[in-house]
């Protein structure tokens, strides 16, 4: 297998804004393989026919053979559901498993007005295309939940990665790596203490959004961690209040523009980056360090401000291929892609 540590990027975008479902904003992809071949990516959006007035975000799609070019399919795959206070405003970042039954089963972070927790709900499908919400709350705490991973492991257990935010006695937010097990898809328990902490260095100083986990018994160490965080922008920077934590804007009506107003935070000096940790079990890990990154606001690359709530697939011969959520210095949002690539005491594969 290839390292996951060392990656080439692919160039151009794998997605971007290009009709009224998602020309707004564009994040938070997932990748899924096509039993029989291809892929279908789900992927996070707003735009000017977004399904009611309030809504912030739901969930699109898009299918290739190559895991390059994309076709987007038509219509929405799942919406917020206004009259549930934990789902009324936006769906964001899914993370699809095929269950025993051959069905399939999506988690996905899910928000209501900016008093409320966000939280992990989910839905399932036939067919990956037709989806229905399952009733109830997955997994819920006392402050925001989200960003989810899933992980299937080899005893038929599963465990479920996201960020939890905290706040320690000084007000100080932190919004770090949990995890969370289950027995059925259905009932989660939260494991004890964090994964992974943020603040470790400035790079993380503002929180990491999600960590995707690949399980290699065969390798060592045997488990990897790919995730992003974000860096707070520098001293007297002016950062405008993000949409999504504004209370009185929502009661106003006014978050219409919320693709536009959480835009302008994201571009207020913020940056976002992709890291990799190792373990040897999966509960304790050690950080390896940034992997993906944009070269900043002076640059005109797609990712050059965020790269971030990266999706990872198997693509054959140890490969592995991640989309991830770029962002340029203008503030457009697209899905782009890389590859791992091997180190140069590594054999190439043909």
């Amino acid at each position: 297998m290839q390292s996951l540590q060392h990656w080439t990027k692919d160039p151009g975008p794998r997605l971007s804004g290009s009709r009224p479902l998602d020309s707004s904003k564009l994040q938070a992809p997932c990748i899924t393989a096509i039993p029989g071949g291809g892929y279908r990516m789900f992927y996070t959006a707003v735009g000017p026919t977004k399904p009611f007035t309030d809504c912030q975000g739901y969930l699109l799609s898009a299918v290739s053979t190559d895991g390059l070019f994309f076709t987007k399919e038509p219509g929405i795959r799942l919406a917020p559901q206004p009259d549930l206070p934990h789902m009324a405003l936006r769906i964001i970042a899914p993370t699809v498993t095929r269950t025993p039954d051959g069905t399939w089963r999506m988690y996905f972070e899910s928000r209501g007005s900016a008093d409320r927790p966000t939280v992990i709900c989910s839905a399932r499908s036939n067919d990956m295309f037709h989806w229905r919400h399952e009733p109830g709350i997955r997994l819920e705490s006392d402050s925001n939940l989200g960003g989810p991973r899933y992980l299937a492991l080899p005893d038929g257990t599963a465990r479920l990665y996201c960020f939890h935010t905290t706040t320690n006695s000084d007000g100080e937010q932190s919004q770090h790596v949990v995890s969370a097990s289950t027995t059925d898809g259905n009932n989660f328990s939260l494991d004890a203490n964090a994964r992974l902490t943020d603040r470790s260095g400035e790079l993380d100083d503002h929180g990491i959004t999600a960590a995707e986990v690949i399980h290699h018994p065969a390798a060592t160490p045997s488990w990897t961690m790919i995730y992003s965080a974000w860096q707070a922008p520098p001293p007297g920077s002016q950062v405008p209040l993000h949409p999504s934590q504004d209370a009185q804007a929502v009661a106003r009506g006014s978050s219409a523009d919320f693709a536009a107003a959480s835009i302008a935070a994201d571009i207020a000096g913020y940056r976002s980056r992709i890291f990799a940790a190792t373990s040897p079990d999966g509960h304790n890990w050690t950080r390896q360090g940034c992997i993906l990154a944009g070269a900043g606001y002076a640059s005109d690359e797609i990712d050059a401000v965020h790269a971030e709530d990266m999706s990872l697939i198997s693509i054959g011969q140890g490969n592995w291929r991640m989309y991830y959520a770029a962002c340029d210095r203008r503030g457009r949002w697209c899905v782009a892609s890389a590859v791992t690539a091997p180190q140069a005491d590594e054999p190439r594969h043909p």
